[in-house]
């Protein structure tokens, strides 16, 4: 089996021993006859997987017991929704971090709701980089303060939480999550679409503090939009495969040494690629340095026209994902958790190839 080195930014790379994990076992569940997929979501298996990746993340995230998990659908796009229907109100204000085209679009969604203070755009510079803590300009009394911890689109990452004064922090975590340690104690709401560190599409984490729970509006919510409808019981079909395969991909983050150990790893990676970006002007990379993620590396060539030769002969050496977003261009090398070092060092010899035939 010929396995190839993917740089996708979402759907993305899963670890092998994972998938083949599941591959075993997918026909015939634990001697049941049947796969997971098959059986009731009700049924003692599935409560099984559900209840230990609940437990798992907790003691991965230090959550303890003061959170609540949510195994939730519709991607994180629907809790650029759910967040506001459920701590928003005409008349009150939220603070937004406005760092790319995901905080974007949940500032949309927001102030359908009630106001918006935009307490930091970098939309002036393209979203190359995400504020230092003295840049950030909250209202009074905001509700929550909302942001997004990794930019798969623009390549930026915050490199720890926002210091917000006490005001609970939401967090879309879909691209970074799971990829380091964070401080726990700062977070209200943390969300993230599993497909880029967790597992396959189909499932949100979301993990809500209980104190924060209480405080959500209960009245004119549709019950699906309701957290509180999800904490209190399995409201309605989970995506099980998902949440199946991500309890698994949490015993392999476990097996690796946990957070720690992932962080580690991820600089690494990182920081080989960004080294051969800045060797010269032939490859550029487009945030700056300080706010430089360790999810997605951006880059551009210096002549630009070259770059559809790039990801062409790359894809040829087995390279695949390296387009970048349709809205910017350029390319993207999403290196997240799953992705072997072996696959950085293949596209960093490429690189050097590329650059030696075309410099």
């Amino acid at each position: 089996m010929s396995r190839s080195h993917n740089f996708s930014a979402g759907p993305a790379v899963l670890p092998l021993e994972v998938l083949q994990r599941v591959e075993k076992e997918l026909v015939d569940y634990k001697g049941t006859g049947s796969s997971i997929i098959e059986l009731s979501h009700r049924g003692p298996e599935y409560t099984e997987v559900h209840t230990q990746a609940q437990e798992k993340l907790k003691k991965i995230l230090g959550l303890g017991d003061d959170f609540e998990v949510l195994f939730l659908q519709g991607g994180a796009s629907t809790q650029f929704l759910m967040v506001p229907y459920n701590y928003l109100r005409e008349g009150e204000t939220a603070d937004y971090l406005n760092t790319g085209s995901w905080s974007s679009k949940a500032i949309k969604e927001a102030k359908l709701f009630g106001n918006v203070n935009e307490a930091f755009s970098s939309k002036d510079v393209n979203f190359n980089r995400v504020p230092t803590d003295s840049e950030v300009n909250y209202s009074d009394n905001p509700n929550y303060v909302h942001f997004t911890s990794n930019n798969t689109i623009f390549g930026t990452q915050f490199r720890k939480e926002p210091e917000t004064g006490g005001t609970p922090l939401v967090c879309d975590a879909s691209s970074d999550f799971l990829s380091r340690p964070i401080d726990v104690d700062k977070y209200g709401i943390i969300y993230a679409g599993a497909q880029k560190n967790a597992g396959p599409s189909g499932v949100t984490i979301v993990a809500i503090r209980k104190d924060m729970l209480e405080k959500a509006y209960t009245e004119n919510i549709p019950s699906m939009m309701n957290y509180q409808t999800h904490a209190k019981t399995l409201f309605n079909t989970p995506p099980v495969f998902a949440v199946y395969f991500f309890n698994y991909v949490l015993d392999w983050i476990q097996d690796k040494g946990g957070l720690k150990q992932m962080e580690e790893l991820n600089r690494k990676k990182a920081e080989k690629l960004y080294a051969e970006l800045d060797k010269d002007d032939f490859f550029r990379g487009t945030a700056e340095k300080e706010s430089r993620s360790h999810m997605n590396v951006t880059f551009r060539l210096a002549d630009e026209d070259l770059e559809k030769t790039f990801i062409e002969e790359a894809a040829k050496q087995n390279l695949n994902g390296l387009k970048g977003h349709r809205s910017v261009g350029g390319m993207r090398a999403s290196i997240y958790n799953a992705c072997p070092e072996e696959s950085v060092d293949a596209l960093i010899s490429f690189m050097q190839d590329f650059r030696q035939k075309h410099g």
